[in-house]
């Protein structure tokens, strides 16, 4: 693996780490104001449910109230974390005599306006909250109740909550972080697949090149190093045309491969006879199979209607037909058919050459790949069955290489194209 994909995993894990990271941080924002505001509305509800006991209860002893029984008995009113006060219409104690000034200043204006809500910060770092509310006794007389609380004590209900949900979120973004760079490498292992078969692509490509031009480079210094001789000149200029047109050949398959990676080959899309372009590459590679000295035999020849670019499938059947004679030896055959079965269209190849060992058919369709020895005597870069998977895929057709059946004395090679029949 390269330094700069490993500097890319780490970047990517930590993009993710830390967009998760502030989507926690605005999750839990969130939460901690949504549980604020459920705390101040809760709080606010007991203290205004506070205020309303010391009104029932003041309603309801009234009447004693020259004996002191009412304001004894809102002394004696016991809610829990709840201080309470009873004011009269004038904002003076009743209960207890002797109040803060703070409490006894919201009594009066409770009294003016109706009803108070305010915070207050106590020593200590606490805050107070108070609530207080004028209200009529059953005999018309108008008092003030106040609730006192401390925030902090309801808030301290919910730290644990918030400790848990801290502790959660840490935990979660550990989780986040090693499933992050576990999933950046899942993501990135088809870029690494892809940085390794294009330097390996790039690699091959320069040692296949480096051969033809080397030969053209070393036979041009030989003949301008030697007298002019019209035979031996002829000959060098051949031998220099033939390297040169290896060089165009590859140079062209790569140019092939490469607008096919970057999808920059427009493909047409027309009515063909997938019989009439096999007869036409089998007269194509005709000349070749003579010089070889190969027998080429057409057996079954059906009308197959096709959809698809016509001049990449007869590339695709002259691909074929190429392999299947310069992998035969002198004096074997290559046979072929066009077919019609079950809606879809074949044309099989099958040849009596040296074949292809079983271990070695998933790698065919490499780049630059050429298999056993004998394959690699033979002319070409490898780069035919390549772009031969290319124009099957481009047309929705399979590609399918096998041993041939063509019987025990040789072993040769069977390759079917499959097309789908036109809509």
């Amino acid at each position: 693996m390269t330094p700069s994909l490993t500097r890319l995993r780490l970047r990517l894990t930590l993009w993710y780490a830390g967009t998760f990271t502030l989507i926690l941080l605005l999750l839990g924002g969130g939460l901690l104001i949504a549980v604020r505001r459920q705390i101040a509305h809760r709080l606010n509800d007991s203290l205004r449910a506070a205020t309303a006991a010391v009104a029932t209860a003041t309603k309801t002893l009234e009447v004693e109230r020259a004996t002191g029984v009412a304001a004894d008995a809102v002394e004696e009113m016991r809610i829990p974390d709840r201080v309470l006060y009873l004011f009269d219409a004038n904002g003076h104690p009743i209960t207890p005599p002797a109040v803060e000034g703070w409490v006894e200043a919201a009594a009066r204006e409770a009294a003016r306006t109706g009803q108070v809500d305010l915070d207050r910060d106590a020593p200590g770092g606490h805050t107070l909250r108070l609530h207080a509310e004028r209200f009529v006794g059953g005999s018309g007389t108008p008092y003030i109740a106040v609730a006192v609380a401390d925030r902090l004590e309801l808030e301290d209900q919910y730290a644990s909550l918030i400790g848990t949900f801290a502790a959660a979120a840490f935990a979660a973004l550990l989780l986040v972080a090693a499933g992050g760079y576990i999933l950046v490498r899942q993501s990135t292992a088809p870029v690494e697949r892809s940085m390794e078969q294009m330097r390996r692509f790039m690699a091959d490509a320069a040692h296949e090149l480096r051969t033809p031009v080397t030969v053209l480079r070393t036979r041009a210094e030989v003949a301008l190093g030697q007298e002019r001789d019209p035979a031996r000149d002829a000959a060098a200029l051949q031998a220099m045309e033939q390297e040169a047109g290896r060089v165009g050949t590859i140079v062209g398959d790569l140019l092939t491969l490469a607008r096919a990676d970057a999808g920059e080959r427009p493909v047409a899309r027309e009515a063909l006879y997938l019989d009439d372009l096999a007869a036409s590459a089998v007269e194509g590679v005709r000349a070749l199979a003579e010089r070889k000295g190969v027998a080429l035999e057409v057996g079954a020849f059906e009308e197959a209607a096709i959809i698809g670019d016509p001049e990449l499938v007869r590339r695709l059947l002259l691909i074929v037909l190429d392999n299947a004679i310069k992998y035969t030896p002198a004096g074997g055959r290559v046979h072929l058919d066009v077919t019609t079965r079950n809606g879809q269209r074949s044309v099989v190849v099958s040849d009596t050459g040296i074949g292809i060992p079983e271990e070695q058919l998933s790698h065919v369709f490499e780049r630059f790949y050429r298999g056993e020895p004998a394959r690699r005597e033979a002319d070409g870069a490898g780069l035919g069955l390549a772009i031969a998977r290319w124009i099957t895929d481009l047309h929705g057709a399979a590609i399918d290489i096998a041993a041939s059946d063509s019987g025990p004395a040789t072993r040769g090679t069977r390759v079917t194209l499959t097309f789908p029949a036109p809509p």
